[in-house]
C-alpha cells in the first residue's frame, strides 16, 4: 500500500460499500475513498464472487485521510453513527457475511482506539442491542470493479441510492456540518 507522506489509511466495513463510500467522500481531510473487498480467503475476488457469501470477504472502503484534519477517532464516530453496528451480517435489507460491520486496523493505535470506542458506547448504552462490530488486523484489500467506485455520485436517482444512501447522507450533513467539505 502506497500512502502519501503525512496521510493515513483506515479500512471500514459497514454494509454496502456504496453507502459508506458516499458518506466518507463528504469529509474534510479525506483525500480518497476506494470501495473493495477485505477479510476473506479468495484471491482477487469479484463482486459476483462476493455476492455468494462464501469468500469470507466484506464489502469495505479504504479511506486515505489527513490525521491533522480528521482523526481516526472522528472517522470511527461517523462510521458508528451512520450504520447499525448491532446487526450481525446485515445492514437493512442487505444480508450476508459480506455486509458485516468490521474495522480493519493498520496499527496498535487504531486497534486500541476502536476497542476503547466500542467499550465506551457499550458502557453508555449508545445502542439498545450489543455491538457486534469485529476488529481485525488489515489484510489484503482488493479494489472493487470500476463501476462500484463513487457509485452514489453517479447514480443518485437509482432507487437503492435514493431510498438507502440519500437518507444517510442527509443525516451526515445535519449532524456533522463542521466536518464536511464545502
Amino acid at each position: 500500500m502506497n500512502v502519501e507522506k503525512g496521510m493515513e489509511v483506515a479500512t471500514l466495513a459497514g454494509g454496502c460499500f456504496w453507502c459508506t463510500e458516499a458518506i466518507f467522500l463528504e469529509l474534510k481531510g479525506v483525500s480518497k475513498v476506494v470501495s473493495g473487498y477485505i477479510g476473506g480467503t479468495t484471491t482477487n475476488p469479484t463482486y459476483k464472487d462476493i455476492c455468494t457469501g462464501t469468500t469470507g470477504h466484506a464489502e469495505a472502503i479504504q479511506i486515505t485521510f489527513d490525521p491533522k484534519i480528521v482523526s481516526f477517532g472522528e472517522l470511527l464516530e461517523i462510521f458508528f453513527a451512520t450504520h447499525d453496528p448491532t446487526t450481525l451480517n446485515r445492514q437493512g435489507n442487505d444480508v450476508g457475511t459480506q455486509y458485516r460491520s468490521e474495522v480493519f486496523y493498520y496499527s496498535d493505535a487504531q486497534k486500541k482506539l476502536t476497542e476503547d470506542y466500542i467499550a465506551l458506547m457499550t458502557k453508555e448504552k449508545t445502542f439498545s442491542n450489543p455491538i457486534v462490530t469485529r476488529i481485525s488486523p488489515a489484510s489484503v484489500f482488493y479494489e472493487a470493479e470500476d463501476y462500484h467506485q463513487n457509485y452514489y455520485n453517479g447514480n443518485k436517482t437509482q432507487s437503492y441510492c435514493s431510498y438507502v444512501i440519500t437518507p444517510k447522507i442527509e443525516k451526515l450533513r445535519k449532524n456533522y456540518k463542521e466536518k464536511l467539505k464545502n
